[in-house]
């Protein structure tokens, strides 16, 4: 039998349900019942807003977006200590929220995530950005758009992020600096949540936590149910823990979608191994 809680994914599946109403703090924390189950997340939200309230408290009712902006820049990064976790980028915990908030420890997207929600309670207006091999921030001012690195708050300028984004472009400077503007398109919640998941998904399948890395693609498949590379991928998982015929069915759908796809041989091998074993067994 599949260990999945399936209540815990039934209330995720809620959260990420409608794009309108997709609450990102609340699904962002709901990512770490997998690591713990007993976690109070209701109760970790509460501190949050506890946070938020002792910011909200130092604000004149008329402050403007530049002093929102100054005063969370001061409280998140050197009052609470918000800090990248340079010890040990790919510990797990680091894309666990309330481990982020226990230890001010984190990745630059569980950092935005918490500042954006820290921002949005003060009024304040900050999206993420998921710009290549660093997920970014971008608030508005009256002056204009501010990106912002989340590790730090130091705000970058164009110069900086077109070198940042160098290393990921095949053409040349001219052609980095106009995609530039594209890349720095606020990302929905879906996609912050995505990214998230795709970060922990890389960490258990290079150490090899396949139980943990089946809990992340079963929230891949609720999140980005059109992604039939996902199921395919929840497919493998299955596989690597003898969830034999969870693996033939996910396997199976991939295949009927994607007959020509480039795996597709490799799939099929899988899919016989499968077939094979089930009716041994």
């Amino acid at each position: 039998m599949v260990t999945e809680n399936t209540r815990v994914l039934d209330y995720f599946a809620t959260l990420v349900g409608d794009d309108e109403s997709l609450p990102l703090t609340e699904a962002a924390m709901s990512l770490a019942q997998d690591a713990y189950p007993d976690l109070d997340l209701q109760g970790t939200l509460a501190d949050i807003d506890t946070i938020a309230l002792r910011l909200r408290r130092r604000l004149p009712d008329d402050a403007g977006a530049s002093r929102k902006l100054a005063a969370l820049l001061q409280f998140f990064y050197r009052e609470l200590g918000f800090a990248p976790n340079r010890n040990d980028f790919y510990d797990p915990d680091n894309s666990h929220l309330n481990m982020v908030l226990r230890k001010r420890r984190g990745i630059p997207i569980s950092l935005a995530v918490l500042f954006i929600e820290l921002a949005e309670q003060i009024g304040l207006k900050v999206s993420g950005v998921s710009f290549p091999g660093h997920f970014l921030l971008r608030a508005t001012l009256p002056s204009g758009e501010v990106v912002l690195d989340p590790m730090t708050g130091i705000s970058l300028s164009e110069s900086r992020l077109i070198e940042m984004l160098e290393p990921y472009m095949t053409q040349g400077r001219e052609s980095v600096s106009s995609a530039l503007e594209a890349l720095l398109k606020p990302a929905t919640a879906r996609e912050i949540l995505a990214r998230m998941l795709g970060n922990l998904k890389m960490i258990y399948a290079q150490t090899e936590r396949w139980q943990r890395l089946l809990s992340v693609q079963q929230r891949l498949v609720i999140l980005l149910p059109e992604n039939i590379e996902e199921r395919r991928d929840r497919g493998f998982a299955f596989a690597r823990l003898d969830y034999l015929r969870l693996a033939q069915e996910d396997l199976e759908r991939y295949i009927e979608a994607r007959p020509n796809a480039e795996d597709a041989t490799v799939v099929e091998a899988q899919l016989a191994e499968l077939r094979q074993r089930r009716q041994a067994s």
